[in-house]
């Protein structure tokens, strides 16, 4: 049955079945990502099915063996009840290590697939091609790139917030600060977005500030969402999705003393000169160009001076007509005021003058 398979079928093997297998093995990593493993997953399949499955697992396991290729071919091995797969092939959405590549290669594999290369272990291409090396006694068939990109994502997401919970453990609140505990703000309806952090900025002085960043990151068209003086950036929780339906990139930060951001004590830290300037030098921190500035109730006047501060940067304002934002429940208006001392931005900028009654988003105007 193996060398039937293996004349009749080795040729109808298609790009659209590599890329559904490969959608399994993703599922397979981010299943590891969520037990707090690296990303990656791998599927092995005979005969055109599924016979075992692998999710990274080393450190849930206390095993630095336990890749997502070895746990897969153990499963796989069990299954058919021999050490040998000659007539299986592997998925796995990263390019399989040395020790994963000798694990496939004692297995005498017929096939590898993986998605996103790997410049830095990568042992099929990369650093080395164990799998093509005339020495060796078997050499199996591998094909690298398939579904690479949406692969890729996964693994430089993970990545990032560990490099962002990371910064954020490193920068301790300012004495006259305060920092809403992020408990306060789990499981907020709607709100599933990642979060970033900003603490490096000359006007900040080592305040932390919070922002979302979703959609590509060279996209033609940046949205930038600035939220009021009673609000935050979960304000904007029902437009996101569309804006990164049309292809967007998408931001919303949260003020100095609002939602995730540090909240200074006193008051008097809050002037709107100086959340301009901090919201000007975050605007050149990022480099962000094209930008369409959305602005609500309680954020015009702010809105307005940034983006006639920065022409060359605005393509556009728009006033947001408050029926196209989500009402905001209690629960998440109160989650980043604990308590008194976490409301000086609130008192302050209801101190401020009144802004102007907002329009409709349709009455868009240039930044000049």
């Amino acid at each position: 049955m193996g060398s039937l398979w293996s004349a009749e079928n080795r040729g109808k093997v298609t790009v659209m079945d590599d890329a559904r297998f490969m959608v399994l093995a993703l599922a397979q990593a981010r299943a590891a990502q969520a037990a707090g493993e690296v990303p990656v997953g791998a599927v092995v399949v005979r005969h055109g099915q599924v016979i075992a499955v692998g999710s990274n697992a080393p450190i849930s396991r206390h095993d630095p063996t336990a890749h997502a290729e070895i746990v897969a071919l153990r499963a796989a091995a069990q299954a058919v009840g021999n050490y040998r797969l000659d007539d299986c092939e592997l998925f796995v959405t990263l390019e399989p290590c040395a020790m994963c590549v000798g694990a496939m290669l004692h297995a005498r594999l017929r096939r590898v697939v993986f998605g996103a290369p790997d410049s830095k272990t990568g042992a099929a291409g990369s650093m080395l091609d164990l799998f093509s090396d005339p020495r060796l006694n078997h050499q199996t068939q591998t094909q690298g790139g398939v579904l690479a990109d949406e692969c890729s994502a996964l693994l430089q997401g993970f990545f990032q917030q560990k490099r962002t919970m990371m910064r954020v453990n490193r920068c301790p609140v300012r004495e006259d600060a305060v920092r809403t505990p992020e408990a306060r703000f789990d499981n907020l309806p709607d709100y599933p977005w990642q979060a970033h952090y900003v603490s490096d900025l000359p006007g900040l002085d080592g305040l932390r500030m919070h922002y979302l960043d979703e959609g590509p990151r060279h996209a033609p068209q940046t949205c930038l969402c600035l939220h009021g003086g009673r609000t935050w950036s979960y304000l904007y929780r029902t437009m996101i999705p569309a804006f990164l339906d049309a292809g967007d990139r998408v931001l919303a930060p949260d003020l100095i003393g609002f939602g995730k951001s540090d909240k200074p004590k006193k008051e008097h830290a809050h002037t709107l000169v100086w959340h301009g300037q901090v919201l000007q030098q975050w605007v050149e921190h990022l480099d962000l160009k094209n930008v369409v500035l959305m602005l609500q109730q309680g954020s015009e006047a702010l809105g307005r001076t940034l983006a006639k501060a920065m022409p060359e940067r605005f393509a556009e304002v728009r006033v947001v007509n408050p029926a196209q934002l989500g009402e905001m429940t209690t629960e998440a208006e109160q989650a980043p005021f604990p308590d008194r001392g976490h409301e000086a931005a609130l008192r302050a900028f209801a101190a401020m003058a009144p802004e102007s009654t907002p329009g409709h988003a349709e009455n868009a105007d240039s930044p000049g």
